[in-house]
């Protein structure tokens, strides 16, 4: 067996055919752009069209509305898969982002007269999307949040804050995590919140250890005033909503995890082949068959571990434990694997203009959003019964 990527049978044509496409966008779209976008701080909101004209936004969104009308995750997989692979990706994730994470709150919490108003905008790639749970003083524990909404007749007044939120500069609709009662959890309730209404602001695009072309923004919210009709789900469900989407958001966080860290072994295996010292690549020393050995063999086997969770998650399947798991073992192992890729490069792997640099600064946040290493094991340990 040779390369890093072994034989998959998660896969059928449809499925590669995506794959080859996603490769296409990305090298007409992102590679022209993507030192620029980095330099910006984010992308250029014609992304998202473009994104949605090739076929690679929202997948889930019903036909009637624009979408791709499939209830089959592996499309989102091969998807996140690419772009998580590719070198100059990190632009890319809005996209990803938008439709594993974001739209599943607009098509699954949503009435019928919500998704008549917002999904062909957002199928479309017209609307861009954003979800905003963290604040200032809560990161993991939402049930702390404090931003509040009071009713005032068919309105929601809105006070508070949000930070760290993906695609929050670009972000024409905001599903916000808001405070409409005292009790932690039944006290939470989803409100769209479109970023045109007096009140709302954004501050900050936050500038990051890495991810440099994915802006992450703070949101502000003063004395804004939402339409009942913008509640998503009954008033009170919030948590539970947000529950609701956690496994999917981790499995993919998985995916491409293992996908990123193949990304770095292959241009780690070209980088090996091609450098020299004492007369000879650096990838016929021991020490670097060794290390890379290890390496693959490792993101082999997690990849076989997620590819059957992608499965299982196709059929309804997936538990919010085994969805944890993925979570903190894969994105443990990626940054593991680029910190000993770095050493392989030597000193150049401390120079930006190497990706491997780039993949350095990118990878930390990855135990860290959606969940950290510490409260996915603490999922786990608890479906253990401990």
């Amino acid at each position: 067996m040779s390369g890093v990527v072994g034989p998959r049978s998660l896969y059928d044509a449809d499925h590669e055919y995506l794959r080859e496409t996603v490769r296409a966008f990305v090298a007409k779209h992102a590679e022209p752009n993507a030192e620029r976008w980095r330099a910006e701080g984010k992308v250029d909101r014609w992304l998202f069209t473009e994104a949605a004209s090739a076929g690679l936004l929202g997948f889930n969104i019903p036909e009637e509305y624009g979408g791709g009308g499939t209830t089959d995750f592996r499309f989102n997989a091969v998807i996140g898969e690419e772009l998580a692979r590719h070198p100059v990706s990190d632009g890319m994730a809005c996209v990803g982002l938008s439709s594993d994470i974001v739209i599943p709150y607009f098509t699954d919490l949503t009435d019928d007269e919500q998704k008549a108003r917002w999904l062909p905008g957002i199928a479309a790639g017209e609307l861009v999307v954003a979800v905003a749970m963290t604040e200032p003083g809560t990161g993991s524990d939402l049930s702390g949040i404090t931003t509040s909404a009071v009713r005032e007749g068919d309105e929601y007044v809105v006070n508070g804050s949000k930070v760290f939120i993906s695609n929050g500069q670009n972000a024409d609709l905001v599903a916000t995590a808001v405070r409409t009662g005292p009790h932690p959890h039944h006290g939470i309730s989803l409100l769209v919140i479109e970023a045109d209404r007096p009140g709302f602001s954004r501050g900050r695009n936050l500038e990051k250890v890495g991810l440099h072309a994915q802006d992450t923004s703070e949101l502000f919210f003063s004395d804004v005033r939402v339409p009942v009709a913008n509640l998503l789900g009954e008033e009170g469900t919030g948590f539970a909503g947000l529950m609701r989407n956690l496994p999917q958001e981790r499995i993919a966080i998985a995916a491409n995890a293992v996908a990123s860290a193949e990304g770095v072994l292959e241009r780690t295996l070209a980088y090996v082949k091609e450098r020299t010292a004492f007369g000879k690549p650096i990838g016929k020393f021991q020490n670097t068959r060794f290390e890379l050995a290890e390496m693959v063999t490792g993101v082999r086997v997690s990849r076989g571990y997620v590819d059957g969770l992608l499965e299982r998650h196709t059929r309804g399947e997936l538990s919010a434990a085994d969805a944890a798991a993925a979570k903190f073992w894969c994105t443990e192992q990626y940054v593991d694997v680029v910190q000993r890729c770095v050493q392989l490069h030597g000193g150049y792997g401390y120079m930006l203009e190497y990706r491997i640099a780039h993949d350095y600064l990118d990878s930390r946040i990855s135990t860290i959003y959606g969940g950290t290493t510490e409260i996915m094991k603490e999922i786990v340990g608890r479906d253990l019964g401990l």
